[in-house]
């Protein structure tokens, strides 16, 4: 089973930066993921934040475009999360999540399913 490995997190002051990375272990080397960042804080249910398929493509949403970036690592199956202009909302658990692509065999995993990272927390002070 895939297993993820969160980094990045820590507390900065508004409007200041952090960078989320996440990297996949343990799957078969055919295996390909679209790679997810979810969020979740206190009280809150788990958000959606980001999604970058296999071929690159990334999607986000509505409350973190134009300040978060996500992007391919070096690795197969990781990813980075360019987060800037952070705000009090942001502050959150973070978690990195790996969803096999559509094309993947069936060996990879689960179509739809989510395989999680333990969380990084990032905290955003006035």
């Amino acid at each position: 089973q895939v297993r993820l490995v969160e980094s990045g997190g820590g507390s900065v002051q508004a409007g200041g930066s952090l960078t989320l990375s996440c990297a996949a272990f343990e799957y078969d080397y055919y295996c390909n993921y679209d790679m997810m960042w979810y969020r979740q804080a206190p009280g809150k249910e788990r958000e959606f934040v980001s999604r970058m398929d296999n071929d690159d493509k990334t999607t986000y949403a509505e409350s973190v475009k134009g300040r978060f970036t996500a992007s391919r690592g070096n690795a197969k199956n990781s990813i980075i999360l360019q987060m800037n202009s952070l705000k009090s909302e942001d502050t959150a658990m973070y978690y990195c999540a790996a969803v096999p692509s559509p094309s993947a065999p069936i060996s990879c995993g689960t179509s739809g399913e989510h395989y999680w990272g333990q969380g990084t927390q990032v905290t955003i002070s006035s």
